[in-house]
Order: structure tokens, then sequence, then C-alpha cells
């Protein structure tokens, strides 16, 4: 065999083992996708913010991705030092679809008051987060339990 043949091989037999092991896995995705969301949200980047929303989005007080982005929208109007703090309480997922439960807290200023928007020190606010999957990339597509008093 010459040289070029088993370097040829050697690559065809090695590429696929090491895109297997460096490639991220859905629960690291769907991971970075909160992470990135609460990071936006602090940044108050609506278009960030809505990237990690599909556009498929309803939930049970029959919002979809016009009225959250709207909804968003003033609140970053309203709020500002906005900071996120989440826990990922639960994660499953199967095929292109996932659950994710979270706690989360939010603490923001309005004016010259700060406080907390969502939770507080005591008890997280619990919520369910239903997501899919549209090729490699994971987009929430429902929400129980989101606190709409903020």
């Amino acid at each position: 065999m010459s040289r070029k043949w088993l370097i040829t091989l050697s690559l065809l037999i090695i590429t696929p083992v090491i895109v297997y092991f460096l490639w991220p896995s859905d629960e690291s995705r769907i991971r970075k996708l909160f992470r990135d969301g609460a990071k936006a949200v602090e940044q108050e980047e609506i278009d960030k913010v809505m990237a990690a929303v599909s556009f498929n989005y309803t939930d049970e007080y029959g919002l979809n991705y016009l009225y959250i982005k709207e909804g968003m929208t003033r609140v970053f109007q309203r709020m500002d030092g906005i900071t996120v703090e989440f826990e990922i309480t639960r994660l499953e997922i199967k095929d292109a679809a996932a659950n994710a439960e979270l706690d989360i807290r939010v603490i923001a200023r309005a004016g010259n008051d700060t406080g907390y928007a969502v939770g507080d020190a005591a008890r997280p606010v619990h919520m369910k987060f239903t997501l899919e999957k549209q090729r490699t990339t994971w987009l929430v597509s429902k929400t129980e339990g989101l606190p709409l008093n903020f």
C-alpha cells in the first residue's frame, strides 16, 4: 500500500471519531440556549432573546412569538439592571423534542426601585419549557408557569 492510501484511510476512520467526540450534545446545546438567553435578557438584546424562541411558539395564555417580542420590548423599556438567575432542575430529551424545568429569579430596577421582578429570595418561579429541534438548533416552543405580573 502506498503512503497516500494509508493517510486517506486513516483520515476516513479518524474524522468521524473526532467529530463524534467534539460535536456538542443536545443537552449541552439546550443548556447553552438558556445561558445565552439569560445573558441576552440581562443585556436587553431583544433580537438575541427572540432567536431562542420558535416562530411556532404558543402557550396556555394564548401568547405567540409576536406577543412575546412586544412584551419583552415593553419590559426592557421599563426595567434596567436586569439580573437573571436560573437553575435547570430537569431536562428530558426525546428525538426532536425536549422538556426542561427551571427555577428562575429575576432582579431588576424600575426607576429608583430595585427588587425581584420574578420569584424572590426564598422561592424562585418554577417554569416548564417545551423545546423543538430545528436542524441542529433548539428553540422554545411553549412555556408553562410564566409570571405575567412583571
